[in-house]
């Protein structure tokens, strides 16, 4: 079901080792006694961990040094108690936080259109468009889907902080496809705890330049951000500040110098599938960021007079095409779908049409 445009008359986690997202902003304000009371349970992945470096994981719009003043000042109490930075969590040990208000404020609803693919009592999931940046910062602080999440529906949840409603997962700004959205707090934990177990399924196809040399393999390295570009990711050496990522992928179609691919993430790094698919050869195309391709052209697949040498793509041609999970209620396994936008669906007829004529 697609929700209403406006009238015509009107107009993701912070760490160390990784940039913001695409549309992402840090900010460095701490919480303040008025704020927001959040109840989390810890889950097992973060047994043994900081208090304080959890909650930086799970507030990234908060520094570490103003959420450890939150914590000094009593603002966040684990299992009813006062606590120091240092305290090293344990599973199922309950955390209140109190958010600031200030620049986490409920973000400004947009009445913008929604693809949504589901809905029910707890969880609703979007077919994003490209262009949308999931959720405001870095200059961008109109037009998000966290804002048309707002306007759209009354309750989601504040786990992630008031600029990430209901966002248990990211997609870059010109990634389109499957995102999924959590209604109230304890769904949010759930979810995420399947994310972070990777019993979550996610599917996505891609265009790329060049032909693996292997019709499916499993790509496993580790990824760090880039030495020179800190927009950028990298594939480096284990150690340090570097993360291993892991996607598996397939060929499903050759296309002439170009090929299909179905890609299965096992990790969710930043950027993990445009640097994995540019770290075997075969980059996606028009991918600005990892290749300084702006825009695929049709005089990119073969000869085109400039009269017809229209853009095919102004954007990298990444899609998540398909999540799978149990769901947070009932268990129950699901599977949402989002077909191919208009854009790589013209790009692929181009690339079919051209190779059959080779």
């Amino acid at each position: 079901m697609t929700l209403p445009a406006p009238d015509a008359d009107l107009p993701p986690e912070k760490c160390p080792d990784r940039p913001a997202a695409d549309g992402g902003q840090e900010t460095d304000q701490g919480p303040q006694p008025e704020g927001e009371r959040i109840g989390l349970t810890v889950e097992a992945r973060a047994h043994g961990w900081r208090v304080d470096h959890y909650l930086t994981r799970l507030f990234p719009n908060h520094s570490r040094a103003a959420l450890q003043r939150a914590i000094v000042s009593g603002h966040v109490v684990v299992n009813g108690l006062t606590i120091r930075p240092s305290r090293r969590l344990r599973v199922n040990d309950r955390i209140d936080v109190q958010l600031p208000d200030g620049d986490e404020s409920r973000i400004r609803p947009e009445n913008l259109p929604l693809d949504i693919l589901y809905e029910d009592d707890a969880i609703v999931v979007v077919n994003k468009a490209a262009g949308m940046v999931v959720h405001p910062g870095r200059g961008t602080y109109s037009g998000t889907l966290a804002a048309a999440l707002q306007y759209h529906f009354d309750e989601l949840s504040s786990v992630a902080g008031r600029h990430r409603p209901g966002i248990v997962h990211r997609l870059d700004r010109d990634t389109s496809g499957v995102i999924l959205v959590a209604r109230d707090n304890q769904v949010h934990q759930m979810v995420s705890r399947q994310f972070e177990q990777r019993t979550v399924k996610k599917e996505y196809r891609a265009i790329v330049r060049g032909i693996p040399e292997l019709e499916s393999d499993f790509i496993r390295t580790h990824v760090c951000v880039h030495t020179r570009v800190r927009e950028k990711m990298m594939v480096c050496a284990p150690g340090g500040r570097s993360r291993e990522a892991v996607t598996f992928y397939r060929v499903l179609e050759h296309l002439g110098g170009f090929a299909l691919m179905a890609l299965h993430p096992h990790t969710g790094r930043t950027h993990q599938l445009r640097v994995h698919m540019q770290h075997i050869g075969t980059p996606i195309i028009a991918d600005r960021l990892y290749t300084g391709e702006t825009a695929f052209r049709r005089s990119h697949i073969g000869p085109a007079e400039p009269e017809t040498d229209t853009i095919l793509m102004s954007r990298q041609a990444l899609h998540a095409f398909r999540l799978a999970i149990r769901h947070p209620v009932s268990g129950k396994a699901m599977e949402f779908e989002a077909p191919l936008p208009p854009d790589m669906q013209q790009t692929l007829d181009a690339l079919r049409s051209a190779a059959a004529e080779r």
